[in-house]
């Protein structure tokens, strides 16, 4: 037998354990098993793990690769078709949705308002989070998303399928991207089999999936140097999410003008008509900091870490902050005077290190990091985002935070260890060691 043709049966092998495992995932979830269906996420990552090392160098036909994206279309499908699980924000997709369609604008109320009595209903308002002290959270472009998404149906499968076809656009280009890099197109598997995207995106619902097919967008018209697409693209992820803003630096090419104009033009245009809301436009985002325990510095993990030293014990986070802020701002100058090839690894370097200096309590918060793994072979990222689940073992309630450092060191302690490795690695082939080709 020769290599490839054990290759795709390997591969086949571990995409139908991938696809059963998905099915106990279900089950645990009817069961309402938090503790069974994280193990069983953490088990099916492993499977995941094998599979990218068997096809990150290529190695399968046309028809078994159409054959591992249609496994993966199945398994969204049936997720897809199960109600969420591990989150409830959707619901207050659907409600700004319903808002928005209504005329008014949804960062003027708390959805426990009066004035908008008339829109609740049985099903979605009272599943709504904080319904009864926060505005929406959401930027303009994932409020523009939401309204879309009702337009069809008021409902959850509505929403997440809307959410799905945006992510089946990301997938496509991701393989335009992959082709154009020069690069095997079965590295998509390593987006598309994730169980990460699996249960956050197809399960849940979570727009986080807009952020990855804009920031995949703005990669692809980077590297074609269609820079008003870029800017637009990146902005736009941004008001999805605002985190993917730290990309600007990785993306922009010196001395261009259309970039930045482009980007500008787009968050002014998106936020026009929520305009009315003045100031409060930026919804609920400075009362959630406070809630994540993100002002008081106790909701970062390498705080944390910093803060158990011993004399740094009584320092507020403004020092962190500080710090985390010089530490990404190095990244970016060094992003912009870095040879233009190799925008894709400093973009990856920029969300990586944004994603572990904010240390999320969610694991959806990760996912915007995957399609990065296709272009940039970092063990240490793909670690990070197999391992974050563990995150799902943390109670809720005020002993959350000190019930979830375990697991952080978990996460973050093994993926320390390994840039370590990767740091070493990457100057072994100057003592003559082989090593794997990656962009960038």
């Amino acid at each position: 037998m020769n290599a490839d043709r054990w290759r795709v049966r390997a591969t086949t092998a571990i995409g139908a354990m991938l696809f059963v495992l998905t099915g106990v995932g279900l089950w645990r979830q009817h069961l309402y098993d938090t503790d069974g269906f994280t193990i069983l996420a953490l088990v099916q990552g492993a499977f995941y793990v094998a599979a990218v090392a068997l096809t990150w160098r290529g190695g399968l036909s046309r028809r078994a690769l159409i054959a591992a994206l249609a496994l993966a279309a199945l398994m969204h499908l049936a997720v897809l078709l199960a109600p969420p699980y591990l989150s409830d924000d959707i619901n207050r997709y659907v409600w700004d949705g319903r808002v928005e369609a209504a005329g008014i604008n949804p960062y003027r109320y708390v959805p426990a308002d009066p004035q908008l009595a008339a829109l609740r209903d049985a099903t979605i308002f009272p599943s709504v989070n904080r319904s009864d002290y926060a505005p929406t959270i959401y930027p303009p472009v994932a409020e523009s998303i939401f309204f879309l998404g009702t337009r069809l149906s008021e409902s959850l499968t509505a929403m997440k399928a809307t959410l799905l076809v945006i992510e089946l656009a990301g997938v496509l280009l991701l393989i335009r991207l992959l082709d154009e890099q020069r690069l095997p197109r079965e590295r998509v598997l390593i987006y598309a089999w994730h169980p990460l995207t699996l249960w956050e995106f197809a399960g849940s619902g979570h727009v986080d999936v807009a952020v990855v097919t804009l920031v995949v967008l703005a990669l692809w018209a980077r590297g074609r140097q269609i820079a008003w697409l870029t800017g637009t693209a990146l902005a736009a992820a941004a008001l999805v999410k605002f985190f993917p803003a730290v990309l600007f630096p990785a993306l922009y090419r010196r001395w261009d003008w259309k970039m930045p104009v482009a980007a500008a033009a787009t968050v002014i245009l998106a936020y026009l008509p929520f305009i009315g809301a003045g100031g409060a436009v930026l919804g609920f985002l400075p009362g959630y900091l406070k809630e994540e325990d993100l002002q008081s510095g106790a909701g970062f993990f390498l705080w944390k870490v910093f803060r158990g030293l011993g004399p740094l014990d009584h320092v507020g986070a403004a020092l962190y902050l500080a710090l985390a802020g010089a530490a990404l701002a190095a990244l970016a100058v060094r992003s912009l005077f870095t040879a233009e090839y190799r925008y894709l690894a400093s973009a990856m370097t920029l969300a990586v290190a944004t994603t572990v200096l904010l240390s999320p309590h969610y694991a959806w918060y990760f996912a915007w990091v995957v399609p990065f793994i296709c272009f940039t072979p970092r063990a240490s990222v793909l670690y990070l985002t197999v391992a974050c689940p563990l995150l799902y073992f943390v109670p809720g309630g005020p002993d959350a935070e000190g019930a979830r450092t375990p697991f952080e060191w978990a996460i973050y302690g093994p993926f320390a260890a390994l840039v370590v490795l990767e740091l070493w690695w990457r100057r072994a082939p100057r003592a003559g060691l082989g090593g794997i080709r990656e962009v960038g």
